[in-house]
């Protein structure tokens, strides 16, 4: 793991504010060295942990979090959609997606927030200073992370969000959220949508195990208009076999650490109130995915 340096915080103490991440499982997740860096680079007396929660042990963590005085939680896989149904609140965003990524503290009550969807579109525009509004989106998967973006895309203004997935019913209830410009694409009809597409993205886990058969893409990349802009949701590996193949006919394309990077400078600025030191976040993102 990369070392934080220019740590301006103070020396831990009984003032220190406390901040995690739940998950199962948690002990790959880079939110420890996002948050800590980010904490370090302003000086702010807090530290962020990450606690390994099973499944169907939403309630309890939530409970140790009022119980122990926490500051603020990060939700990571399994537990998105139980922490939604258990805090005291959810933001429209949140309530909308069935999902929670980032629960605040306020007056002593747990607001349950989504910051996947504000992630990626910080992380286009930093990675590809690529505007929304007008483009043809594509977008294969209907997870949780797919959701967001789904809804993200609409409500910046996106022409038309196709959306691609194995499960029909899933591909419904995601392109559903983004009302009249979403749609559901067949796999007999992919090429034609994607030959009109703006925005490629990846929101499916293909490509994690990098195994570089066709078989493992998301899509052929042969039928990605060299003129588009793709976005891999995975950010490890950094390079995924898919991105790699599109980079080698033209297509400008992301992977999906600078999503990770947005997300977790909302939460950042949620708890904090202050503004993410977004380079230092990322430049430790990449030396521990590197180091990884």
């Amino acid at each position: 793991m990369a070392e934080l340096t220019n740590d301006l915080r103070p020396p831990v103490s009984g003032h220190t504010r406390l901040a995690a991440v739940i998950g199962d499982p948690v002990r790959h997740s880079l939110s420890p060295v996002l948050m800590n860096t980010a904490f370090a680079a302003t000086g702010l007396d807090w530290s962020y942990h990450a606690f390994q929660v099973a499944e169907g042990n939403a309630l309890g963590a939530l409970n140790a979090v009022r119980a122990l005085g926490l500051e603020g939680l990060s939700v990571t896989m399994p537990h998105k959609a139980a922490v939604a149904g258990a805090v005291d609140r959810c933001t429209p965003e949140a309530e909308v997606l069935e999902s929670v990524n980032c629960v605040t503290v306020e007056a002593g009550l747990l607001i349950g927030h989504n910051t996947d969807g504000d992630g990626f579109l910080g992380g286009l525009a930093h990675d590809a200073g690529t505007e929304v509004a007008g483009r043809n989106a594509v977008v294969m998967g209907a997870g949780g992370a797919a959701r967001a973006v789904v809804r993200a895309l609409a409500s910046s203004g996106a022409s038309d969000v196709a959306v691609v997935n194995r499960t029909q019913e899933q591909a419904e209830k995601a392109a559903a959220l983004a009302g009249s410009v979403g749609r559901v694409v067949s796999k007999d009809g992919l090429a034609a949508v994607l030959a009109n597409a703006d925005l490629v993205i990846n929101a499916t886990p293909l490509g994690m195990a990098d195994a570089g058969s066709i078989a493992d893409f998301p899509v052929d990349p042969e039928l990605v208009p060299v003129d588009a802009v793709a976005v891999d949701l995975i950010y490890h590996p950094a390079e995924t076999a898919w991105m790699s193949a599109l980079r080698r006919q033209g297509v400008e394309v992301y992977g999906g650490l600078s999503m990770l990077v947005f997300q977790a400078a909302c939460a950042f600025e949620l708890w904090t109130g202050k503004a993410a030191p977004l380079s230092a976040m990322e430049a430790a993102a990449r030396a521990a995915l590197n180091e990884g």
